[in-house]
């Protein structure tokens, strides 16, 4: 019952200021269990004018998978993903499930600044309007992906070749004994986190040019590369 939802709940209905009503976040959120925890997180991240795209693993149960779906019909501005993975920890689906939500975000009516991403483990200690201030300080216009030159002790990742492994409830990467080729471009591959906040530009851009769109193919069978290809794209020159 969306009333009900709404209202026991406390969802926010209306901008709280006007610096916020005129600045839209974008946010993806990779889940796959622990529909309360989501619940709580989306309550205290919602805001009528941003935009939330769901990935729901689809590996997950379909009761899970349903009673998000319930929740998601009661909101306009939220959706989930048009294309789902059977999302792998570290393995190249978890990168593949933010893309998913990216095509939709870029596609979507809702106009939008920037796009946060999150697990269904994640809760903020911020406010809305926090988050924003923080943003329009000294990130206006710029990424926040950090990340160093790839550590030494990290070159296995993306030197040799790996697999993910999916069946009866199990699914892990493993790696093989194949080398891979160098990155496309001679590109240097800087590590860090699988977490950002990208600008809309960014996020347009990495999912049109060339360059981008190698990285994304090379990376496929690496490990955890979230952790490796928005850091690495944003460190190109221009």
């Amino acid at each position: 019952n969306c009333s009900t939802v709404l209202k026991t709940l406390h969802f926010i209905t209306r901008p709280l200021s006007d610096e916020e009503g005129n600045f839209s976040l974008a946010y993806i959120i990779t889940i796959h269990k622990e529909l309360e925890m989501f619940v709580k997180l989306l309550r205290a991240i919602y805001m009528p004018q941003n935009i939330y795209c769901i990935h729901v693993d689809e590996k997950s149960p379909k009761d899970y998978k349903a009673a998000v779906q319930n929740i998601v019909n009661c909101f306009e501005n939220i959706f989930i993903s048009s294309k789902r993975e059977n999302v792998v920890y570290a393995g190249f689906s978890r990168l593949q499930a933010d893309i998913n939500c990216m095509r939709d975000l870029v596609n979507s009516r809702i106009q939008w600044n920037y796009v946060i991403n999150l697990c269904g483990q994640d809760y903020p200690i911020k406010t809305n309007k926090d988050i924003i201030q923080y943003i329009k300080s000294k990130w206006n216009g710029k990424n926040m992906t950090p990340g160093v030159v790839q550590p030494l002790h990290m070159k296995h990742r993306t030197q040799v070749s790996y697999r993910e492994y999916v069946h009866s409830g199990m699914s892990y990467v493993y790696p093989t004994k194949n080398i891979k080729a160098k990155p496309p471009y001679n590109l240097t591959i800087y590590f860090g986190s699988a977490y950002y906040i990208l600008t809309k530009e960014f996020v347009e851009f990495t999912l049109t040019d060339a360059r981008a769109k190698d990285l994304l193919e090379w990376s496929r069978d690496t490990y955890s590369p979230d952790e490796h290809y928005w850091v690495t794209l944003n460190r190109l020159n221009g």
